[in-house]
């Protein structure tokens, strides 16, 4: 069967509701290679097939947080040993609460990296949607599709029927003249004033690991991340904003090369859905969610309680990040 006979195999059985012995019948073939043609759609990514947790498993941890941090959701994953499969899990959370959230001439900000870039990737929903998705930070031919918003966005448009816009910028310049003046392009400034008008952002949390994507694409040096972190960095969002364990700008070289959203800017924006997956992150999201800005924190149950217990505990004992990251 070709691509469009599948999809349209695959929409009879799962949409309408069609048996396979109907479905037989129909297209005058056996129920067994009806079977195999189903097994096909799933293995070419026609039909995606998501096992939802039950919310009780998680309901708790997600009120502990909404309550200590003020944010106004938490979406919590059960969790997978292995990180990809990790990721997916969490990432058709938020595709799920987009589908069912997302209205029309919505406009969404979107950021980059391996979480931000699986939403695009398990979005299910059937029903379209007028949205515009906005590059929220610069390119980068370095790291693939999921170091590039641009891709991000079209890929999200294309699964909800939307609109994408594209920062016509690079991520990353060293000179601090030549940011300035990219800032103050009128084509560069029409879509990061967009991006700020957005009324939902999707944006990572990062660590600071000498192993990041960052370091990977040679953004910066493993020798500055290390130095980064002995002065108190603990993570990043966006992808490059270096915040401190108590949410504030951390004091590092590294900062302001980027051409995108600051954190001021998504202060301003009504729903800032933060992502982590990895359990090297509980630090850099107890960072973030001091910062005031994250709205909806997508991350995995042994994240949230590690963040609840890392929160008591460096409360307790006054620790800062650099004496954190000492001890890592």
């Amino acid at each position: 069967m070709s691509h469009d006979e599948l999809t349209r195999l695959a929409t009879l059985y799962y949409i309408d509701g069609q048996t396979q012995d109907e479905l037989s019948r129909r297209f005058g073939i056996s129920r067994a290679t009806v079977g195999r043609m189903l097994k096909r759609a799933q293995e070419l990514g026609i039909v995606e097939i998501r096992v939802q947790h039950h919310p009780t498993l998680t309901v708790d941890l997600e009120r502990a947080l909404v309550e200590r941090f003020g944010i106004q959701r938490a979406l919590l994953s059960v969790d997978h040993a292995e990180p990809e499969k990790q990721r997916a899990v969490l990432a058709g959370l938020v595709a799920n609460w987009l589908d069912r959230n997302l209205s029309d001439g919505a406009i969404v900000a979107v950021g980059m990296g391996r979480n931000v870039s699986a939403v695009s990737e398990h979005v299910m929903g059937a029903t379209r949607r007028a949205a515009t998705f906005v590059c929220a930070i610069g390119g980068s031919y370095r790291g693939g599709e999921t170091m590039n918003p641009d891709h991000i966005c079209r890929r999200l448009a294309t699964r909800f029927g939307g609109e994408s816009e594209t920062l016509y910028a690079p991520a990353l310049v060293d000179d601090p003249a030549l940011r300035r003046a990219l800032l103050d392009n009128d084509t560069v400034r029409q879509t990061l004033d967009k991006a700020r008008r957005a009324d939902i952002a999707i944006v990572g949390i990062g660590d600071m690991s000498e192993h990041s994507n960052m370091v990977r694409m040679g953004w910066f040096s493993a020798q500055e991340i290390q130095e980064a972190k002995r002065s108190g960095a603990v993570g990043d969002m966006m992808g490059y904003d270096f915040i401190d364990l108590h949410g504030r700008g951390a004091l590092t070289p590294i900062q302001g090369r980027v051409i995108g959203l600051s954190a001021t800017d998504l202060q301003r924006i009504p729903n800032v859905i933060a992502i982590a997956s990895e359990t090297s992150k509980a630090t850099a999201i107890l960072g973030a969610l001091r910062t005031g800005t994250i709205d909806t924190l997508a991350t995995t149950a042994s994240n949230a309680m590690a963040v609840l217990n890392l929160d008591e505990a460096t409360r307790a004992a006054g620790l800062t990040g650099a004496q954190i990251n000492a001890a890592t």
